[in-house]
């Protein structure tokens, strides 16, 4: 149990350092704040689809394969280890028999 509590209290405290790291920037660029949402977005989508492979009970290689990449990139994307380029998420969502809409919005901030 202490070795849990422990882990909590450096998560705690990383996720403070980042929205102050987050906070920081927007004072100096307020599109900062923008750009962070846009990778969230992003990794929630990678996120889904890594689920959907396991789901499928694909493994990364056979993804990979199916990409034209290694399944180390497979597992890069999967782990947020890469910032994704919108080809490559869509050529993991076609590897997994999926497509990505796309579309436009006005930022939230906009009224």
């Amino acid at each position: 149990m202490r070795f849990r509590q422990r882990d909590t209290l450096k998560i705690m405290a990383s996720q403070d350092f980042i929205d102050e790291i987050v906070a920081e920037r927007t004072e100096r660029d307020p599109t900062f704040s923008e750009l962070v949402d846009a990778a969230l977005r992003r990794r929630e989508l990678l996120r889904a689809l890594a689920e959907r492979r396991e789901q499928l009970g694909l493994s990364q290689t056979v993804v990979a394969a199916r990409m034209g990449t290694s399944q180390s990139s497979v597992a890069r994307l999967e782990a947020g280890e890469a910032d994704a380029r919108l080809s490559t998420i869509e050529r993991f969502a076609a590897a997994l028999g999926q497509t990505v809409q796309w579309r436009l919005e006005p930022p939230s901030s906009v009224t």
